[in-house]
């Protein structure tokens, strides 16, 4: 071999060599732009993965404020079977909400750990979305209850004002069922006119001078009354002196529940016809010139009260 194959075959195997480091250095550096590209892409999916967390999360704490708003409220429920189920519901949202704290604490290497992330991101939109319906449900129980106790209210309102204006019915119906029976009582009382009072001297015979008179008389009519009951009555009358001691010794008798002292009485049969009656009264206590009252009384009733003036 002479001098100039030796230089064509050198020069060639040089020529090679560079060859074979230019593909290596281009094979290098293929497969570092394609590591660089693999973690770009783990990088981004990562961040997508985190900021689909962070919505879930912001929705779940809204819903959990919109149940806080009512919680209590339960009670209003027939059973607690809605808040057991949010309760669990809520439960595993904040198990998976844990879970992925935890990856994301964790720097994401591959697409495995991205596709681990991304299943319990799609958990959690699922246990979200049954918390929303549970939500939504509570809630339209709640109102639904509230509009029940409002109807439930109006009706016990109404019920009220009926009873108040039954009760006030029935107040007037007394009043005016005691009116009636007053006026009833009235009807039957005994009426009487001509109330007199007169002085007699020793021999029954009328006395001007009522400081020489021996017995009083009370004069009166009983009128007829065909709703007053007939029977055998009993009349008592009071006669006050001037000075405004009752003229006594006549016993007692009853009116409105208490005892009261009487002048004198008498007894007589009254047929509902006019009844002439006149009540004497032995005098037993020096007489004086004056206003003297008389009053009358049978059944219960005060029949009649009357002033005469008695002169010396």
């Amino acid at each position: 071999m002479n001098k100039k194959q030796k230089i064509v075959i050198f020069g060639a195997a040089g020529v090679l060599l560079c060859l074979i480091g230019l593909i290596v250095a281009l094979i290098v550096n293929n497969n570092d732009n394609t590591q660089a590209v693999n973690d770009a892409q783990a990088k981004a999916d990562s961040l997508a993965v985190i900021n689909d967390q962070l919505i879930l999360t912001n929705e779940f704490n809204q819903l959990s404020n919109e149940f806080s708003q009512f919680e209590g409220q339960e009670i209003k429920l027939d059973n607690d079977s809605i808040v057991r189920k949010y309760n669990q519901a809520r439960m595993k949202v904040e198990g998976l909400i844990k879970e992925l704290n935890a990856e994301k604490a964790k720097t994401a290497k591959d697409q495995k750990d991205i596709a681990a992330m991304r299943s319990k991101i799609k958990q959690l939109e699922g246990e979200i979305g049954t918390l929303k319906g549970i939500v939504r449900h509570y809630l339209e129980e709640i109102k639904r209850l509230d509009d029940e106790n409002t109807g439930l209210k109006q009706e016990v309102q109404q019920v009220q004002q009926k009873n108040q204006e039954l009760s006030t019915q029935v107040t007037q119906a007394t009043a005016s069922n005691q009116q009636l029976a007053q006026t009833v009582q009235k009807a039957k009382m005994l009426n009487i006119t001509g109330v007199s009072l007169a002085a007699y001297n020793k021999k029954g015979k009328p006395e001007k001078n009522v400081t020489k008179a021996k017995s009083l008389g009370v004069h009166f009519i009983v009128s007829p009354n065909n709703t007053a009951a007939p029977g055998m009555k009993t009349f008592y009358i009071r006669i006050l002196s001037p000075e405004g001691s009752l003229l006594g010794g006549g016993g007692s008798f009853t009116i409105d529940g208490k005892s009261v002292e009487a002048t004198a009485s008498r007894s007589a049969e009254y047929a509902n016809e006019e009844l002439p009656m006149t009540i004497y009264w032995d005098v037993n206590t020096t007489l004086t010139p004056g206003d003297y009252t008389v009053e009358v009384f049978a059944d219960g009733y005060r029949l009649a009260s009357r002033h005469f003036q008695m002169n010396k």
